[in-house]
C-alpha cells in the first residue's frame, strides 16, 4: 500500500474469470449461489605426522587441522542461509501519515507489551530509529520511491544513505531489512521501474562494504499489479511486460536468500467486485470456497489463494524455492459510501481470523511446509492519508491508544482527558494483558 497515494487496482488479466477488479481476483470465490544442503564431498585423507606429545608439531596439530578445515570449505559451495529477518509469523506496518499519533517512544512500549516483534516503517525517520534502540524489536526500514533513481544511478548515494541511516544505529537498533521502494513495478513510472534493480544492488553493495549484507536483508514489495494471471491459484503468472524488471530482481534475491514480498489484500479484491465475490471467502469465514482443478486443491479463503498464486507465478518464472512473505494485508474499518465492505465488523472479523490463522504456523495448500508470515496493515489509523476514506481506517489502534477494532478487549487510555493528542500514558498491566492477547503471535 503506497504511503502517499491510494492503491490502484491493476488491469484484469485476459484469462481471469469474467469479473472486474483486482488482478489477484484469483482470489475471488465462486458466485454466491452455489457460494540445503551442501553437495556430497569426497573423502580426503590427510597424512599428518603424529609427533610426540611434547613436540612442537604435536602442539600445532589442532591448529593445522583447523586451517585444513577452512581451506576445504573454500572449495565447496554452500547454500545461502535464509535471513532471520522475521520472528514468528506476525508483524505490523507502522505508518505515520498523520498529525495525531503517539511519539515513537510510546509506540515501542505498546509494541513490547503487545509482544509484536516485527515492525516495518516506510522511511528511515531518525526519531523512530532512536526510539527502537535496545528495544529487542526487529525493524525493517525503507527507502521511499522518490530516492530510488538517485541511489540507482550513483553508488556513492547508496553508501551515503547507509552511512546516515544504518551505521549510527545498528546494532543497538535491530535493523533487519532495508525495503527499497514500495509497489514500484506495475506502476506508471517506467523510469522508476528501470531504476529499481540498480538501487537494490547498490544498497546491498554498500551493506557488504560494511560487512552487514549477511545480517540486513534488502528487498522490495510488490502489489497485485505484477500479476498477469492469478485465477485459479495454480495459473498464477507475472505480467510478461514486467519480466525484464522482475527477472534481475528474482535472480538477485535467489542468490541472497531473500523472500518475495507481496501486498495481499482480500479487501481490495472484494471491493472490486462485491456482486460476484463471497464476502465470507474474503473474511475467512465458513464458505464453500473454490477448487483448483489443476492441483485439486481446495481453498476456503482468499488470503491463501493470493499467496499460492504468487508461488505459482514464481515457479513458472523458474524460482520454485523462493519464499513468499506478505508485506501488507488488512481490512478497513470504515470508508466512503462507495465502499460498503469497509465496516468495523468486517475489519474485526478479518483481523481476528487472520491472527488465528497465522498463530497456527502452517503453510498454504500449495506450499504446506512454508509457514506463512505477514505484516498487518496497519498499527494506527492515519488521518492524513489521501485517496478513498478506507485508506484512513486500516489501524488496529486509534491515535489515543484505544483499539480501533472491537475485539472485546479494552484499550489504552490517557492519564488525563484534557490532554490533547498523545501524552504520557499510564498503563494498567491488567488491561494491557487483556488488550493484547489477540496480538501475541511471536515469542
Amino acid at each position: 500500500m503506497p504511503c502517499t497515494s491510494s492503491k490502484v487496482a491493476p488491469r484484469p488479466s485476459s484469462n481471469a474469470p469474467p469479473t472486474t477488479g483486482h488482478s489477484l481476483l484469483l482470489l475471488q470465490s465462486p458466485p454466491k449461489l452455489p457460494a540445503t544442503c551442501s553437495p556430497p564431498r569426497r573423502k580426503i585423507m590427510a597424512v599428518i605426522p603424529r609427533g610426540r606429545p611434547d613436540s612442537s608439531l604435536g602442539h600445532r596439530r589442532p591448529v593445522l587441522l583447523l586451517l585444513l578445515f577452512f581451506c576445504l570449505l573454500a572449495f565447496f559451495p554452500r547454500r545461502v542461509a535464509a535471513f532471520h529477518s522475521f520472528v514468528g509469523t506476525y508483524g505490523v506496518n507502522y505508518g505515520r501519515i498523520a498529525d495525531n499519533l503517539p511519539p515513537p517512544t510510546e509506540v515501542v512500549k505498546l509494541l513490547q507489551m503487545a509482544r509484536i516483534k516485527n515492525v516495518r516503517i516506510f522511511d528511515s525517520d531518525h526519531t523512530v530509529l532512536d526510539a527502537f534502540r535496545n528495544s529487542g524489536l526487529n525493524l525493517a526500514i525503507a527507502i521511499p520511491n522518490g530516492l530510488v533513481k538517485d541511489i540507482s544511478a550513483t553508488p556513492s548515494k547508496a553508501m551515503d544513505w547507509v552511512n546516515e541511516n544504518v551505521r549510527p544505529y545498528y546494532p543497538a537498533t535491530r535493523i533487519v531489512a532495508i525495503i527499497v521502494g514500495n509497489e514500484i513495478l506495475g506502476g506508471q513510472d517506467t523510469g522508476l521501474a528501470e531504476a529499481l534493480f540498480g538501487a537494490v544492488v547498490n544498497i546491498h553493495d554498500a551493506l557488504r562494504a560494511m560487512r552487514l549484507s549477511g545480517r540486513i536483508e534488502v528487498n522490495t514489495p510488490h502489489s497485485e499489479a505484477v500479476f498477469g494471471t492469478s485465477y485459479p491459484p495454480s495459473a498464477g503468472t507475472f505480467r510478461p511486460d514486467l519480466m525484464p524488471y522482475l527477472k534481475p530482481l528474482l535472480d538477485f534475491f535467489s542468490k541472497t536468500g531473500a523472500p518475495f514480498y507481496v501486498n495481499a489484500y482480500p479487501f481490495l479484491a472484494y471491493m472490486s467486485d462485491p456482486e460476484h465475490i463471497d464476502v465470507n471467502y474474503a473474511l475467512m469465514k465458513p464458505n464453500a470456497g473454490i477448487l483448483d482443478q489443476k492441483t485439486n486443491l481446495h481453498y476456503d479463503n482468499m488470503f491463501e489463494a493470493q499467496i499460492d498464486a504468487t508461488y505459482a507465478a514464481l515457479e513458472a518464472a523458474g524460482y520454485s524455492d523462493m519464499e513468499v512473505r506478505v508485506s501488507e494485508t488488512g481490512w478497513a474499518s470504515a470508508g466512503d459510501a462507495t465502499e460498503p465492505g469497509a465496516t468495523l465488523e468486517n475489519a474485526r472479523t478479518y483481523n481476528f481470523n487472520l491472527r488465528k490463522r497465522l498463530f497456527l504456523r502452517k503453510g498454504t495448500p500449495y506450499r504446506p511446509k512454508r509457514v506463512v508470515k505477514a505484516f498487518i496493515f496497519a498499527l494506527f489509523n492515519e488521518d492524513l492519508k489521501t485517496g478513498p476514506g478506507s485508506e484512513r481506517h486500516f489501524g488496529l489502534f486509534k491515535p489515543d491508544g484505544s483499539v480501533s477494532l472491537d475485539l472485546g478487549f479494552k484499550g489504552l487510555t490517557s492519564s488525563s482527558s484534557s490532554i490533547k493528542g498523545w501524552k504520557i500514558l499510564r498503563y494498567s498491566a491488567t488491561l494491557l494483558s487483556s488488550t493484547f492477547i489477540f496480538l501475541a503471535l511471536s515469542t
